[in-house]
């Protein structure tokens, strides 16, 4: 049986790989980005959401042009947060499994042990996936070189910048001075993303813009309800309790936040736990796999570690406040609605926060239904 993929030029033992994970139907964004990827692999912009398959828009054009006789790191793959890196990892190598050339792709971020990962990448490695910070670590002692890449990777290029990683980031573009090209994607495009990349790519780059109407998810509804802050905690118990078997996230703007919420949830009882920033990468990656197990039917997550919580089968995202930036709420509720199915994103909102909630829809051209 033929697969879509086939058509957009994706390798068959590619195609083996990711119908294995249940992709069988390309996004817009697949759709588009992988044919030119695959077949020119000139520099490119893609605008897309988290949750809109954008790591197999890369990432397979990507394994389809690289060269495991070629020496050197290849591809070079750079992401915000270390969730995001690993998950991206994780899905490169899931999509080889079944490949006739094996590609070697390494994680390197933060968190980890900087030495055990100096001493992986001694082996042939064609692709490196990471963090700014810890792969500029690599590079200034020595244990990385990318002067040989071919194709530098900026994955959610708008993130990076809001994080601070501006300098770094002109700093890899200097070192891959040698690189055949510049894939960019990011939700959002701000003028300080295009002032990073003018003069980092061709002046006329490809350019995949999804549809304003198509910019968030349209397998999630959005609703909201509005509620004073003494009243939230009560309307959260009152919605988990309705829940049944459900999975889900709740997004809290601060870390004091989603601590103290996830006290009040646990002396009532329901099965949740929190991950913020300030955990350590173990820390961190030992709650997401005891929640992808389901030893927790609630996760309560600040807006840091949300690109990289990459769960099947969550129902809804609660959101305890409106997001500070309007990247945030598409980050947030791009956790549900994944993969083909349907999700609910709830905002909890006061009052006197109805014009906020109405600029919020006006931005991101979304219909918020009263809940």
């Amino acid at each position: 049986m033929s697969s879509p993929f086939q058509s957009l030029g994706v390798p068959d033992d590619l195609i083996a790989g990711i119908n294995e994970l249940g992709i069988h139907q390309p996004t817009p964004i697949q759709k588009e980005a992988i044919p030119y990827l695959i077949n020119k692999g000139h520099d490119m912009i893609g605008q897309a959401q988290t949750g809109t398959g954008k790591t197999a828009a890369y990432g397979l054009p990507l394994l389809a042009r690289i060269n495991p006789k070629a020496e050197g790191v290849q591809g070079l793959i750079i992401t915000p947060t270390r969730e995001l890196a690993k998950q991206v990892g994780k899905d490169l190598f899931k999509y080889t499994k079944y490949a006739k050339k094996k590609t070697f792709i390494e994680v390197c971020c933060g968190g980890d042990k900087i030495q055990i990962q100096a001493e992986r990448l001694k082996r042939p490695t064609q692709v490196v996936v990471g963090t700014p910070g810890r792969l500029m670590e690599l590079i200034q002692t020595g244990a990385l070189y990318i002067n040989n890449v071919q194709y530098l990777i900026l994955d959610e290029g708008d993130e990076m910048l809001s994080m601070g990683f501006k300098e770094q980031l002109r700093d890899f573009i200097r070192l891959c001075a040698g690189r055949r090209a510049t894939w960019l994607f990011s939700a959002t495009f701000p003028e300080s993303l295009e002032e990073l990349v003018t003069g980092a790519m061709s002046p006329d780059p490809k350019v995949i813009r999804v549809n304003a109407k198509n910019v968030v998810n349209r397998d999630i509804t959005h609703r909201y309800h509005i509620c004073e802050k003494e009243e939230k905690d009560d309307f959260i118990y009152k919605f988990l309790r309705n829940q049944g078997d459900n999975r889900g996230l709740i997004f809290c703007r601060t870390k004091a936040g989603a601590t103290m919420l996830a006290k009040k949830l646990a002396s009532r009882n329901f099965e949740v736990d929190v991950i913020t920033g300030d955990l350590t990468q173990l820390e961190r990656d030992k709650i997401i796999r005891a929640f992808r197990k389901e030893r927790s039917q609630f996760l309560i997550a600040t807006d840091v570690v949300a690109r990289g919580i990459d769960i099947e089968g969550l129902t809804f995202v609660l959101h305890h406040q409106l997001p500070d930036q309007v990247e945030y709420y598409t980050h947030r509720a791009g956790r549900t609605g994944r993969a083909g199915n349907k999700g609910l994103s709830l905002l909890l909102t006061e009052a006197k926060e109805r014009k906020r909630l109405k600029r919020l829809a006006d931005d991101l051209n979304v219909h918020f239904d009263e809940y």
